[in-house]
């Protein structure tokens, strides 16, 4: 917690973390390779209402934002646990993930399984609403 009884600003990096880990690693996603290969490329966090501890566990929501050839952008709404999916996210972010060949230190394209994995995962709309 900050000093205004607020969830901290880079404790909240780690929650997003800790909510893609399982995402990427669930059983039986065909992703092994992925998960071993992904790096962050870029991360935006933007802070759009208040978080306490008293509303934890919060409720994460993530969806495959874009999906390219080499990268995909996970996007998430945070809101206190509970909370309408309706309801406006204290939190909205994006994570950047490209997939890295580490043998070769390249980028490397997804695999057909891994893109059809995250394609699952795209919202039906484009409004950026569930």
């Amino acid at each position: 917690m900050d000093a205004y009884q607020h969830i901290n600003h880079a404790r909240m990096v780690t929650l997003l973390e800790e909510a893609r880990i399982p995402w990427l690693m669930a059983d039986g996603v065909p992703t092994a390779t992925l998960r071993n290969s992904a790096v962050i490329t870029d991360l935006r966090v933007r802070y759009r209402g208040q978080l306490r501890h008293d509303d934890s566990p919060l409720d994460v929501v993530m969806w495959t934002q874009q999906l390219r050839a080499v990268d995909f952008t996970v996007g998430y709404e945070v809101r206190p646990h509970g909370a309408a999916v309706s309801t406006p996210p204290s939190i909205v972010a994006s994570t950047q993930i490209a997939v890295f060949d580490i043998a070769t230190q390249r980028l490397r394209r997804l695999a057909p399984a891994e893109r059809e994995y995250l394609q699952r995962w795209v919202r039906a709309d484009t409004t950026g609403r569930p």
